[in-house]
């Protein structure tokens, strides 16, 4: 199933995209896509819903982001070889991981927003895990059965907030809008194989990154169960996986994205995303 939330910022729908393409409203089956939504139980309710059935949504109202009350977004650096070779990366032992703000969550075709003062602006087009039932602590081979869904994020990246202004690399991940997320969540039941998709982001029709998750130093699987053993996954945390090669601060010389610029990119089975990039006012 694909699942959405479409509607004003704040105000948005559940919806579900059928097999034809077309929105349709959920509204009388949940209130909101939320984590108790994307449980087990949860999920078994909706499968049971006669899609044929619900209201179809005309025209093309605004998309959200596809899952109400994200609890965290835990991502990965330098998860792809590709990546570390353009950025002069050795290829990490264990898994670098760090927060990005919840405040950062952005729809998957609203305008990113430039902050005052970043100059070195950049995308990162990612695979994403959508935890469904809590994780501690649990094996690889049981890691996935805690993957309720998986979507695309933009880990957008202020590089020198990120790397000149010391502390942590949060800091250049957590700015308003800088969290893209969807056009929407795709239920891991529809995922055959998340080790097996292609990833692309083009800026302004040229071809930025195109890579596949194969690609990954660790797997989706390896991922869940790492980041499990030093904090509670729970359901509705969002896991992005890292990003290939190509962004704007692996080119020589590096191109940052300017006010103006549109970012598009995209994921196997989980739509494209469009973004303007503003500058702050």
């Amino acid at each position: 199933m694909k699942l959405v939330r479409y509607g004003r910022a704040g105000a948005e729908k559940p919806g579900l995209i059928d097999g034809e393409g077309v929105l349709r409203d959920l509204s009388r089956v949940v209130k909101d896509i939320t984590p108790e939504v994307l449980s087990p139980a949860g999920l078994k309710r909706l499968r049971a819903v006669k899609v044929p059935k619900l209201p179809v949504v005309r025209g093309r109202p605004r998309l959200g982001c596809p899952l109400a009350g994200v609890g965290k977004i835990v991502a990965i650096g330098i998860n792809y070889t590709d990546h570390a070779r353009e950025v002069g990366r050795e290829l990490p032992k264990d898994p670098v991981v760090f927060i990005k703000a919840t405040s950062s969550i952005n729809g998957p075709h609203d305008p990113v927003v430039r902050p005052r003062d970043a100059v070195k602006l950049d995308y990162e087009v990612e695979l994403a895990a959508v935890i469904g039932r809590d994780a501690r602590y649990v094996s690889e081979a049981e890691a996935l059965a805690h993957v309720a869904a998986y979507c695309i994020v933009d880990d957008v990246s202020e590089r020198a907030f990120q790397m000149e202004r010391g502390g942590t690399t949060t800091k250049g991940k957590s700015a308003d809008t800088f969290a893209p997320i969807g056009p929407w969540v795709v239920t891991a039941d529809e995922v055959a194989e998340p080790q097996k998709l292609e990833l692309w982001t083009t800026v302004n029709g040229e071809r930025r990154q195109r890579g596949s998750t194969s690609d990954m130093i660790f797997s989706v699987r390896e991922l869940v169960a790492y980041v499990s053993r030093f904090m509670s996954l729970r359901a509705g945390d969002i896991l992005s996986t890292g990003t290939p090669a190509g962004v704007a601060h692996g080119m020589k010389p590096p191109r940052y994205l300017e006010p103006g610029d549109v970012v598009e990119m995209g994921i196997t089975g989980l739509g494209t995303q469009k973004s303007r990039i503003v500058a702050a006012r």
